[in-house]
């Protein structure tokens, strides 16, 4: 049984292929559910967000894992195996908590990944999967993450997708302030893009989801308007900027909207902003001319030029990290040691019951209390040191090394 992370991100996979591995939250418990009882897992834990799909497991062999996902996602293995990555035990740890501390994201030092990862966890908790080794990984994942951002500069002058929404979309229009704009969904990425564009004072904000009550919870912040989903084909028209991002598995706006639409508006430029993995909007869509489609692996262009101020923050980050490796690992093994300290202390006290039992039925036959308790002391020091010496005895070639260990377990001195 070993500790690993089987997964692909934004560095190893385009969009095609992440959004075809995409889970997410209302199917993670289904998935993890599935994962525990195609054999050989023991823990598991699935972290799934735009930019990643990472699975942490405590299995037998990460083979079987690649393969459950192939599987599940009905992708040829061939396909997903070019693009996946595998960490073993220590690269695990470090993986996980560079991925908390925001170092392996799309843009550096963000911070929604740690509430990602706390969702993660909370839903592998209920599923059941989260077992002793991977809750107390993520619980160093965290702490080190807090320390990250508490003791370095990781997280200063940060630029976000959301920022770079806002960026873009200047270079389309001369004023946002001028601009009708729509967001469709009510999660918490699209919280962050109206956090952005509401601080430019468009002319109009309005939300679109699904459920209406979330979205007018959303829109109240903004001082904004909400409409129910599917009023947006009707309504796609009036928007100069429309941000997506909901949890459809499948396209929710298609060529065919867009391009009536885009008569409607007779030909103005409409902006675009596919934050949803899988997408949101067809791929089509980004071919007309005059709309400008951007997705979230494009943003990521805009953002690189925000990073230089951060990079000096990351060898602190790094070496925080790397005592903190060191550490885990230590309990990791100090865990191995469980099972066999147990069986130990088991032996030896099935060893003191048994001779204390002797001893007792001695003293009830009215024999020397002094001479019981001699050969007391002598029965359970040869028992106890029966294995140890019937093991150097008998040990094969150099005993030397055999010596050595019995003299460290038993605190034994040369002089």
């Amino acid at each position: 049984m070993a500790l690993f992370t089987l997964g692909l991100n934004h560095r190893t996979a385009p969009l095609l292929v992440r959004e075809q591995v995409a889970f997410h939250a209302e199917e993670l418990r289904r998935a993890l559910a599935d994962l525990a009882a195609s054999g050989g897992v023991h823990e598991a834990a699935i972290l799934s967000t735009c930019n990643r799909t990472e699975l942490y497991v405590q299995a037998d062999a990460p083979q079987a894992v690649s393969q459950w996902l192939a599987q599940y996602r009905r992708i040829a293995p061939d396909d997903i195996e070019r693009c996946l990555y595998i960490h073993t035990e220590r690269e695990t740890v470090r993986h996980s908590f560079r991925v908390a501390s925001g170092l392996d994201s799309m843009v550096l030092g963000e911070p929604q990944i740690l509430g990602q990862i706390k969702d993660a966890v909370r839903i592998a908790r209920d599923a059941g999967t989260l077992g002793t080794t991977l809750d107390k990984l993520f619980q160093h994942s965290f702490a080190v993450a807090k320390d990250v951002r508490s003791l370095t500069a990781i997280g200063a002058n940060i630029v976000s997708m959301a920022a770079a929404a806002v960026r873009l979309a200047e270079r389309i229009f001369e004023r946002v302030a001028d601009q009708r704009v729509l967001f469709i969904g009510a999660g918490e990425m699209i919280a962050l893009c109206a956090t952005h564009f509401a601080a430019q004072h468009p002319k109009e904000i309005v939300i679109a989801n699904r459920t209406i009550d979330r979205g007018r919870e959303l829109a109240d912040r903004f001082g904004a308007t909400a409409i129910r989903l599917e009023e947006v084909a009707d309504r796609l028209a009036e928007f100069d900027i429309v941000v997506s991002c909901t949890a459809s598995q499948l396209p929710i706006i298609g060529l065919g909207l867009v391009e009536r639409a885009i008569r409607a508006r007779r030909h103005r430029p409409m902006f675009m902003v596919d934050l949803a993995v899988p997408r949101d909007v067809e791929v089509e869509v980004g071919e007309l001319d005059d709309v400008f489609l951007y997705t979230v692996d494009d943003l990521a262009q805009v953002v690189e030029s925000g990073l230089e101020a951060r990079h000096s923050a990351v060898v602190d980050a790094e070496a925080i990290i790397a005592a903190r490796v060191e550490s885990f690992l230590l309990w990791l093994q100090t865990r191995e040691t469980v099972p066999v300290i147990r069986s130990l202390r088991d032996a030896a006290e099935r060893t003191r019951r048994h001779e204390f039992e002797h001893a007792l039925k001695r003293l009830a036959k009215g024999e020397n209390p002094e001479q019981v308790l001699e050969q007391l002391s002598h029965r359970l020091t040869n028992k106890f040191l029966h294995a140890p010496t019937q093991a150097l005895t008998q040990a094969d070639g150099d005993r030397s090394e055999l010596q050595a260990l019995v003299a460290r377990l038993f605190h034994m001195h040369r002089d």
